[in-house]
């Protein structure tokens, strides 16, 4: 009986180790081959590209036309929207009150003038009888002060004549500078207060100012360009329109603002534009495209290389028919390409086809392998 056990345990213990190798020799048969992957041979090379900062189309002066003299609106002499020229007409106040008290003060002082000629000539006068003692001392000192009295009231119709005069002139408003005048707020007729109402508003347009915010960290490079001035190339900066079409003219830095923005960490830059054609208006919002080239080469992969896991960028290097999993630091984007800051070596391969199959010490097989980006990838539009 015990004989007829062990007969059958070894039986069981046999079954089962031919078991497990047939599983083992299955598995050993089932390894897959190695993948085929296409490479890309890391090298350095030359990139150019735009960083883009929403901005906005400013008008260099600005200026709220106010009446400084109170009345009605007797001229309007431009057109809603018309180009204005330094010095142009713009508005006629009623100058009825104004021409009036004009020739009032001017009859005042002509009056004032009268009086301070016949004290004058009394005072002399007097002053002359005084040295041979033909007149009392007292009469010359009241000779004395009605002619001092003269002169002031001749001073002080003169300050009114030239206040009223200044009002008279107030009375035709001029445009301080070149520019385009909007749509007027008053019409013919209309009532209008001394500093209150707002009769229109005109802003300069050629050229024009693009402001737009940037980060803190970027004044050093925004002071270079500013020191830079004329030296910079044509391409340094442009703008991009609403309709994403590029403006054709481009811009040179004007300043960077006095200080940073405490809440937003960010600083004001202005760029001018030249606006011959009046395409760019006040209030208009565009990209502007501030060009980025390093004089240093950098190492440009395709984007397609990278895989992103957890915030963190890879990608797989290829070596001795294995690939390693690598983890770089990533730069600008430039179309199809992107800049490797660190991670890589000139020389290495990595794999640009066949990503999405690989694991850390995959075998694989090279079928392709290029180094040249396209001058479409290395380059921004």
């Amino acid at each position: 009986m015990n004989n007829t056990m062990r007969v059958v345990s070894l039986a069981i213990f046999l079954s089962f180790v031919l078991a497990e190798c047939s599983n083992n020799n299955a598995g050993a048969q089932k390894a897959p081959p190695p993948l085929q992957v296409a490479v890309y041979d890391v090298k350095l090379g030359a990139s150019v590209y735009y960083d883009e900062y929403p901005a906005t189309v400013t008008a260099i002066n600005q200026v709220e036309v106010r009446p400084e003299v109170s009345g009605y609106v007797t001229n309007i002499y431009f057109k809603d929207g018309q180009h204005i020229s330094k010095g142009m007409k713009l508005y006629a106040i009623d100058q009825q009150q104004y021409k009036a008290a004009y020739d009032q003060a001017i009859a005042n002082l002509n009056s004032a003038k009268s009086t301070l000629a016949k004290a004058q000539q009394d005072a002399d006068r007097y002053r002359d009888l005084a040295k041979r003692d033909a007149v009392a001392r007292q009469t010359l000192e009241h000779a004395q002060a009605d002619l001092q009295s003269a002169k002031s009231q001749v001073a002080s119709l003169e300050a009114n004549v030239k206040n009223v005069q200044t009002n008279l002139r107030y009375s035709v408003i001029e445009a301080p500078f070149d520019g385009t005048i909007g749509i007027s707020s008053v019409k013919l007729g209309s009532s209008v207060v001394a500093g209150q109402t707002l009769l229109n508003t005109l802003s300069s347009d050629d050229p024009m100012a693009v402001d737009c915010a940037v980060d803190e960290k970027q004044i050093g490079r925004f002071t270079h360009l500013l020191q830079a001035g004329d030296s910079l190339r044509d391409s340094t900066f442009t703008i991009v329109l609403p309709d994403q079409s590029a403006y054709p003219s481009p811009g040179r830095i004007s300043f960077l603002d006095r200080s940073v923005d405490s809440q937003t960490g960010t600083i004001r830059i202005r760029v001018i534009f030249p606006n011959a054609k009046n395409a760019l208006r006040a209030g208009l919002t565009c990209n502007l495209r501030v060009q980025a080239s390093s004089s240093a080469e950098s190492i440009l992969i395709p984007y397609k290389a990278v895989v992103e896991q957890m915030g963190e960028y890879f990608v797989y290097v290829a070596s001795n028919g294995k690939v390693s999993q690598r983890r770089i630091g990533l730069g600008k984007i430039i179309n199809a390409m992107v800049i490797v800051n660190d991670g890589l070596q000139v020389g290495e391969q990595i794999v640009v086809e066949g990503v999405q199959k690989l694991r850390d010490n995959s075998p694989v097989t090279v079928i392709s392998a290029s180094s040249q980006p396209s001058v479409a990838a290395a380059q921004s539009k």
